[in-house]
């Protein structure tokens, strides 16, 4: 399994993009930054997205992937919830169309909607993804994602603590945890639903008591402004838990 990080921030500027990573160049996982960094053939490959909720910086990208795939239908997994948000605040006929329909020129749909349930395997373009509740504002979950070969990963999506529920559902090899803020504003992680170095910490202390072994942890979803001292943070805990935690940048690759 080769993951392909695209964006890996909750903001987007010149050199920062927001979060979305591609696997095995046919798996897109979140649509803050499609378009940008992949060429209109890399984009042809593409065959699912999956998405872990619906804010704005995690399905903009759909609109313009979808205009720029208009011969062929994308299959978009999300929970009904999300599909809902997409399906009437963003491609709703009006900002852009029901790209779920024929519309216009375009006499295809382009975009199929597939609703994700709970803590059910469902087969993805040969992966098995289950999807796990988490701790967000907005309806949210994270994935596990098996590949073909057995590889395992958990993407959290945006979540704050208490998402180690999913723990009982889920074993992946790998952890790709989001990462907002540093430990002196654990108060406002709290109350945004998102997490600071030492709750990721509290996080995976209760994943070992559950399942004996801690995953090595990626971080995406980094506030740039914040970034240097969630990094230093983040490699205290790695180096208190004696496993691999550390920052992903765009355009980095993970092999797995």
């Amino acid at each position: 399994m080769i993951i392909r990080f695209l964006g890996t921030h909750n903001k987007a500027s010149v050199d920062k993009r927001l979060v979305s990573f591609v696997i095995d160049d046919v798996l897109v996982v979140d649509a803050g930054n499609i378009v940008s960094d992949l060429s209109f053939t890399e984009q042809r490959r593409i065959r699912a997205i999956l998405l872990s909720h619906g804010h704005y910086d995690h399905i903009r990208d759909i609109p313009a992937f979808a205009f720029n795939n208009t011969d062929r239908a994308t299959r978009v997994f999300a929970t009904p919830y999300t599909l809902e948000i997409l399906s009437s605040h963003l491609i709703d006929g009006l900002i852009y169309p029901k790209f779920t329909e024929k519309f216009g020129y375009i006499d295809r749909q382009i975009l199929e909607f597939c609703p994700l349930e709970l803590f059910t395997v469902q087969n993805v373009e040969g992966y098995e993804v289950t999807a796990a509740p988490v701790n967000h504002p907005l309806e949210a979950v994270g994935f596990e994602i098996t590949s073909p070969e057995g590889k395992r990963v958990f993407y959290t999506g945006d979540t704050g603590p208490g998402f180690s529920s999913a723990w009982q559902h889920v074993h992946p090899d790998h952890l790709i945890a989001e990462m907002t803020f540093p430990n002196r504003l654990g108060e406002e992680a709290l109350a945004s639903g998102h997490l600071c170095p030492e709750m990721l910490k509290q996080e995976l202390l209760e994943f070992r008591k559950i399942r004996g072994y801690l995953p090595s942890t990626y971080l995406v979803h980094l506030s740039p402004e914040f970034e240097q001292e969630i990094i230093e943070e983040a490699a205290a805990v790695s180096r208190e838990l004696n496993i691999t935690i550390r920052a992903i940048g765009e355009g980095e690759k993970l092999s797995i």
